[in-house]
């Protein structure tokens, strides 16, 4: 009762605001308030298992599925919660649309479909800055919401590399080239791996764990990442 008591009066002095418009949440909202969770731009790429992302990352390997929940656009509502999530240490804002993005597919006919989430890694010295691995929050909420495993120190990334924003199609496959290894493959042997990431692009990095996934044995491999652009 008395915490309560004090959640409500620090909320009263200090409301927590909406990432994407600033209003200020009420007690139930967490990070976004509901109209902008409502107007979320979604892919609906789980909807069609040809869908533009599954023809683009196919072309590496047999994939079982592959889906973005948000579309990404400059300035737009994606962009700021992968602001916060990558750049403002907000790894719940992460946890939260997983969450929300495994609880759409567990409704629609994939509370089934994989054994283990693994997430794109960081190079730990990244990680000792940031302080969390991105894709890692976000698989975590995808895992509760999905309601399976997620093996964090699935994939490892043996060299610290530029990063991908500023680079031709060219240089970013070159970039991530051979720097992914899997530390135990029984791990990955005969499971139905779902490899989650923040963003894709070109999917030179995806690709790469992908090779290296493949390389393990898993019965089959599918990818889900937060945001693909528009």
């Amino acid at each position: 009762m008395l915490k309560e008591f004090w959640n409500d009066f620090v909320n009263l002095i200090f409301p927590e605001n909406c990432l994407t418009c600033n209003q200020i949440l009420s007690k139930t909202e967490q990070q976004l308030c509901v109209h902008c969770q409502y107007e979320l731009p979604e892919t609906n790429d789980f909807k069609d298992k040809n869908n533009e992302l599954y023809q683009k990352l196919a072309v590496y390997f047999p994939l079982e599925f592959a889906a973005s929940y948000l579309v990404f656009t400059k300035l737009g509502k994606t962009q700021k919660i992968l602001h916060a999530l990558k750049y403002h240490n907000n790894p719940e804002i992460g946890e939260i649309i997983g969450q929300w993005y495994g609880d759409i597919l567990y409704s629609n006919g994939f509370e089934n479909r994989f054994d283990l989430i693994v997430p794109v890694p960081l190079h730990p010295k990244k990680l000792k800055i940031r302080g969390y691995n991105q894709s890692a929050a976000f698989g975590k909420g995808l895992a509760k919401g999905l309601k399976i495993e997620q093996e964090e120190n699935g994939l490892t990334r043996q060299k610290h590399t530029d990063t991908q924003t500023k680079k031709t199609k060219i240089e970013r496959f070159q970039n991530v080239s051979d720097i992914f290894e899997v530390a135990d493959k029984s791990i990955i042997k005969g499971k139905r791996i779902l490899l989650v990431d923040d963003v894709i692009t070109t999917g030179a990095t995806i690709g790469e764990c992908l090779k290296v996934l493949h390389q393990c044995s898993p019965v089959s491999l599918s990818v889900v990442t937060i945001a693909t652009p528009q």
